[in-house]
């Protein structure tokens, strides 16, 4: 991970040294209007206490349009702005299965009554759209364009997500089921660093990296959530 994202930062130094011409490959696809779009594939794995054993897998499309001219001309930071979104209807996390009891209240005396351990955890399916990606493309090279970004999206899972093992204590306050009180429905802030990689005129390859972090905000009656996870991406761009 240390290698990619060094490479990448390399990279954007390269393209920052070099002068922008109004016949590279790059400044014919990304002017003020163009229109990005194609496939890309995600995968990552949680880099957080409790949940760096987490690892998912995602495919989809990635749609953007570039909305203003190229600004801070006589700037490092010269580039220009783009609004951009994500679906992914293909989504997969991979977790640790662990085994929980379920527990319902119990008439007098007895105040629960409690099933047999059970798996939960495992594999989630999913989708999620990303419809809020603010980018900013630096645009001083002639066929690398880094870029760094903050978007906002939506998870849905099959499964309340993520499944996660109950206190001792619990059992006693409330019934836990086999999807342990998330939701079917998250949030997923996130942030980013990428590159274009033009390889031909009005074509690039892209690669990024992005942090993401994957919270219910308390829709299930707990938030165990994801903190943060890092996304690698991969992606092929077609520019009108």
């Amino acid at each position: 991970m240390k290698k990619f994202l060094a490479s990448l930062v390399l990279l954007a130094a390269t393209a920052s040294i070099a002068g922008a011409q109004s016949n590279t490959p790059m400044a014919q696809a990304a002017h003020t209007g163009a229109w990005e779009f194609g496939p890309i594939v995600q995968g990552g794995k949680g880099v957080t206490d409790q949940r760096d054993d987490f690892k998912s897998i995602s495919a989809g499309v990635h749609v953007g349009k570039v909305l203003t001219p190229e600004l801070l001309s006589n700037h490092a930071w010269r580039g220009n702005f783009e609004y951009a979104g994500e679906f992914y209807p293909f989504w997969q996390s991979y977790t640790p299965k662990f085994d929980r009891v379920k527990c319902l209240p119990a008439p007098a005396p007895v105040a629960f009554t409690c099933s047999g351990p059970y798996t939960v955890g495992g594999t989630f399916s999913g989708m999620t759209i990303t419809p809020i990606i603010l980018r900013w493309n630096f645009t001083r090279g002639h066929r690398i364009m880094p870029w760094f970004q903050g978007a906002g999206g939506i998870l849905w899972t099959n499964h309340k997500y993520p499944a996660y093992p109950a206190a001792n204590a619990d059992v006693n306050l409330r019934n836990y089921g086999a999807d342990a009180n998330a939701s079917v429905w998250n949030f997923t802030p996130q942030g980013g660093i990428g590159i274009h990689i033009f390889v031909k005129p009005k074509r690039s390859f892209d690669l990024g990296a992005n942090a993401v972090h994957i919270s219910s905000a308390s829709l299930g009656d707990r938030n165990p959530g994801v903190n943060a996870s890092v996304q690698f991406t991969a992606g092929y761009t077609w520019w009108k």
